[in-house]
Parts: C-alpha cells; sequence; structure tokens
C-alpha cells in the first residue's frame, strides 16, 4: 500500500498490484506535485479546479488519484493490465466521489481519445521503463486536439531513454531521480 501525499485525501492508503506495475515513489510524487503547483502560481492558472485528467498507464493511479485529492474535477484512467484494474477501480472508489472518474481499458497506443468529450489540462505518462510510447503518444494526443490552451503533460521513463519532444509541446523542466527521468511539458500550440 501507498499513500496519497496532499490534498483532501493526504494520507489515504491505495492498494497496489504486484503484477507488472511500478508505482511513483511517494518522493519523486510530492517532488512532482511541488512542480507542478509552483508553475501553476509562477503562471496565474489554476491546475485542478474543475480541470479534467488523463492518468495513461495508470497501474494504481496514484498520480491521477493525488490530481483529485488536490481538486482536479474528473480522471480519465487508460490501463490495460487487469490485475492493475482490480486495484485502480477499488482505489478510484476509495478516493472519487462515483462522477469523478472513468477507467479505460484499452490500448493506450492505439487510442485516438475519440471518445473523450472534455478538455484535458494535466496528463500523465508513467508507461514500463521497457517500452517508449512517446512518439506516438504525442502525435495522438496532439491531433485529438483535447488539450486545454494550459494543459501540462508529465512524462515518467528510464534516465536512459532518450526523447524528442515535438515543436507542440515545450519542455519547461526536467528532473533525475536516480534511474528516472521526469519532463514537465507545456501544451505549445496556443
Amino acid at each position: 500500500m501507498i499513500n496519497i501525499v496532499g490534498g483532501i485525501k493526504k494520507r489515504t492508503k491505495i492498494e497496489v498490484s504486484q503484477n507488472n506495475v511500478r508505482p511513483t515513489s511517494i518522493k519523486k510524487r510530492e517532488s512532482i506535485f511541488s512542480i507542478i503547483e509552483s508553475y501553476e502560481i509562477k503562471n496565474n492558472i489554476d491546475i485542478y479546479n474543475k480541470k479534467n485528467i488523463f492518468d495513461l498507464f495508470a497501474g494504481s493511479g496514484a498520480l491521477g488519484l493525488e490530481a483529485i485529492s488536490r481538486g482536479a474535477n474528473f480522471c480519465y484512467f487508460y490501463e490495460n493490465n487487469i490485475d492493475a484494474i482490480y486495484y485502480l477501480k477499488k482505489n478510484c472508489q476509495k478516493i472519487c466521489k462515483n462522477n469523478q472518474f472513468e477507467i479505460k481499458k484499452e490500448n493506450i497506443l492505439l487510442s485516438k481519445f475519440n471518445n473523450i468529450n472534455k478538455k484535458i489540462s494535466l496528463v500523465f505518462m508513467d508507461p514500463p521503463y521497457t517500452i517508449n510510447p512517446f512518439e506516438k503518444l504525442f502525435n495522438n494526443i496532439y491531433q485529438s486536439k483535447i488539450l486545454s490552451k494550459d494543459a501540462i503533460l508529465i512524462l515518467e521513463c528510464s534516465e536512459k531513454l532518450k526523447i524528442e519532444i515535438p515543436s507542440f509541446f515545450y519542455c519547461f523542466n526536467k528532473k533525475n531521480y536516480g534511474k528516472t527521468k521526469v519532463y514537465f511539458l507545456i501544451n505549445n500550440i496556443y
């Protein structure tokens, strides 16, 4: 079990599948959300209030649930591991109101996000470190036009992975945490 680290559900325990799931550590989550909230203050934008989130490769849902706890309106959780979905659903029911989440069991690399009817302001991408889905996801997200004007994308990957950031996104921060790199991007198309 791991804890939510901020917001109204702070210290609430969430369960994690032991089957092929690598949850973002508490220290990394604290750091990620500190950087997001610092960016929010510096740029006078509201990241959470009445905003919608994507948690791609959701696993336990820790990142999306953290955003819900901090005031986000709604989160789409994408996961296709059946065991992870079992725990994800339990965690969503513990943290969210019934109308605050939707779990989508589909291959995220094939998704064109056609069935999303809300603008997305925060995207978490934390795939298994053995794959590099970012180029495909960048293009699918960009072409779907689902991002809000001030959208932020958070990418977590192996520190060995080389990622090409397309011109329609701008990297405003990058942090290394041991064997992990985290990129912070903004929507650069407005």
